[in-house]
Order: C-alpha cells, then structure tokens, then sequence
C-alpha cells in the first residue's frame, strides 16, 4: 500500500456535531497557543531560560515590550508562573513552568518533528 492508499483508508471521519466540536476545541488552543511568540517563548520557559533577558536572547527577534506581553498571557492561562525573589538585590524575577504546562511538551514535540519532516519533504527533489 503507498502513502496516499494508506492516508485514504485511515481518514478520519467524524459526525457533524463531532467535527463542530473538534473545530471548537481546536480553536481554543490556537486562541492561547496561536500568536507569533507565543510558542517559542514557552519552548524557551520549558527549556530553562527563567529569566527575561535569557528569554529574550533565546527568542530571537522579539523585542522586551512583547516578550512581556507573552509572558503575560502565559500567565494568565496558567502555563507560566512569575515568581519573584525580592530578597534578592537585585530584585530578581523568574518565569517558571507550571504543571499544566508539562502538558504541551508532547505537543511542541510533535509539531517540531513535523516542521523538520515537512521542510524536507519540500526542499527535497521529487
């Protein structure tokens, strides 16, 4: 069997009312994960970098104002935690995982894997 014989006999059907719900879910995490930043901010939060400045040079091109921004809304949808350490001089504030965040990491996983596939599929010579 090729590649299009199997991508044909393993489609996916749904019912109406079932696509309408895929749609709506798929819908909501591309409302928080959709933006231009936002997933490479949180590859560089799940990465190690806590600290803003270490973000911004993970992140390449993104200026302070919209890295604060994304640092924002990923706190506001719970997949990052500000933590400051005012006994610090210094102040010092980190940018730190949460739990539910743990639960993109087979996500991003996923859709690097298919970039990579992707790209060489199409600057390969068929």
């Amino acid at each position: 069997m090729n590649q299009i014989e199997t991508m044909v006999t393993s489609k996916l059907e749904y019912t109406p009312l079932q696509c309408t719900n895929r749609i709506s879910a798929t819908e909501d995490a591309l409302y928080v994960l959709g933006g231009r930043w936002t997933i490479r901010v949180m590859i560089g939060v799940l990465g190690g970098n806590t600290r803003f400045n270490e973000l911004q040079r993970t992140v390449k091109g993104i200026s302070a104002k919209m890295l604060s921004v994304e640092l924002k809304k990923l706190e506001i949808n719970q997949l990052v935690e500000r933590k400051v350490l005012a006994d610090q001089f210094p102040v010092i504030v980190e940018y730190l995982p949460t739990d539910y965040s743990e639960s993109l990491k087979d996500i991003i996983t996923a859709l690097a894997q298919w970039g990579t596939n992707h790209k060489k599929r199409i600057t390969t010579d068929n």
